[in-house]
């Protein structure tokens, strides 16, 4: 088991998902990937496309200033 981390800080709608679907694939069941983000409507994506594929969401917590930061369990 081990921890990535993906930065999609600057890309918007749909980008930071796309980056997530593209490396998923490469993790390992029991992997964790924690991704930072600043566009708006990540949250709500996140949890969409964990809900969608199986995964694991553990959080997804604003940071302020526009900026989240999510965990998803693989």
């Amino acid at each position: 088991m081990a921890t990535h981390t993906l930065d999609t800080l600057g890309l918007k709608c749909p980008q930071p998902i796309l980056k997530v679907a593209a490396l998923a694939p490469k993790l390992q069941a029991g992997d964790i990937l924690e991704i930072s983000a600043d566009c708006h409507s990540f949250p709500n994506d996140i949890k969409a496309w964990a809900a969608r594929t199986g995964k694991t969401l553990l959080f997804c917590t604003d940071e302020g200033g526009g900026k989240f930061k999510a965990q998803i369990q693989f």
